[in-house]
């Protein structure tokens, strides 16, 4: 079977979705939705630096609708409720890697997207890497474990090269070490790792009485200029260490950490390690790290090019799960409720075109 795909958005995830949709003979590309005005009107392959694919980006919303795709990857950087809905009530399934894993940060928008579902039968399922498919590796580690008694992940990355200011400043990264309502902006910002320790606490079966966040924080000693024209500022933000942590009773039984870093000047000074460290706590314990590295025939030119590479583990996820939220029941799915994804269509020998 071939699905037929709508791209929603070409940013840089967006890019990297439709360089691995254009690639796979199991997908095809049949519409692309461009949120700014400059895009419109042009071919995707050419918006994402790939041969011309024959379609056309569009802001005509109903008019992708009508194109009855099986599903669309929706890409933005932050989920918009209303064309959430537009899109399942129109019967089509999404994969989407904007903050949305289980979709309880919405709060009451949450229902208004399960409704959408119903009324369209559709399914919605968001994968992201941490939170989201790190999750996932850690539920599979402890399936080989007879006794569970606490998972931990930790997520640690220097991201000085990262260029993304608007997703790092609402974290806290910029802001003055003493400003008074700084815990209160990380925990809002990174509030999507409360879905995390949710879908880790489904999986095992647990209810949990309490969940908390915890935080603490770096100054940079100097300014810190960064990609995208963003200074920090001497004295201000540049590495966060945040840990959201699921409870029962007063025991600790899931922590979701991530430790973020910007630059050499950082008081206190931070050794950042780069990839995910996975320990399931009980019988046996089980540790696991998993870091990321080019493959043997990568070029670099530019810092972009090893961004993109990153971002590949950022959209790859979504991709693989099409197949089988296509054939899911209507409704939010998670990955406990998926079967195993299975990565079909990506080995190199694979058909290398598609076109609408």
């Amino acid at each position: 079977m071939t699905y037929r795909i709508v791209q929603w958005t070409t940013g840089n995830v967006g890019k990297k979705s439709v360089h691995a949709i254009a690639s796979n003979p199991l997908l095809q590309i049949v519409g692309c939705y461009a949120w700014s005005p400059d895009k419109v009107g042009r071919d995707v392959g050419d918006l994402c630096g790939i041969e011309t694919l024959g379609v056309i980006a569009t802001e005509d919303i109903d008019a992708l609708l009508a194109l009855e795709p099986d599903c669309v990857v929706y890409n933005p950087m932050f989920a918009n409720v209303d064309e959430l809905i537009l899109i399942l009530g129109a019967g089509i399934n999404v994969v989407t890697t904007s903050e949305f894993i289980t979709g309880h940060q919405l709060g009451e928008q949450r229902e208004l997207i399960a409704k959408a579902c119903e009324q369209g039968g559709a399914t919605i399922f968001g994968s992201g890497i941490n939170p989201g498919f790190i999750q996932l590796f850690a539920i599979v580690t402890a399936g080989i474990s007879d006794r569970v008694d606490r998972i931990s992940i930790v997520e640690s990355f220097d991201t000085t090269i990262y260029n993304s200011p608007a997703t790092e400043k609402p974290m806290g990264f910029g802001y003055p070490i003493d400003q008074p309502d700084l815990r209160a902006i990380t925990e809002k910002g990174s509030g999507i790792f409360r879905e995390a320790v949710i879908l880790v606490a489904d999986a095992l079966g647990v209810e949990l009485d309490a969940i908390r966040c915890e935080v603490d924080y770096a100054q940079t000693t100097e300014d810190l200029e960064l990609p995208g024209d963003w200074t920090i500022k001497k004295g201000c933000v540049a590495g966060i260490d945040v840990r959201w942590k699921g409870f029962v009773g007063d025991r600790e039984v899931i922590a979701i950490r991530g430790v973020w870093t910007k630059g050499q000047s950082l008081d206190p000074s931070w050794s950042t390690d780069f990839g995910y460290t996975i320990t399931v706590e009980g019988r046996p314990t089980v540790k696991s790290t998993l870091s990321f590295e080019p493959p043997p025939d990568f070029v670099a030119e530019t810092l972009d090019d090893f961004i993109m590479l990153g971002l590949t583990i950022t959209a790859m996820p979504a991709i693989t799960a099409i197949p089988a939220v296509v054939a899911a029941p209507p409704g939010i799915a998670t990955y406990n409720d998926l079967p195993l994804l299975l990565p079909r269509g990506v080995t190199a020998d694979g058909v290398p075109r598609n076109s609408g």
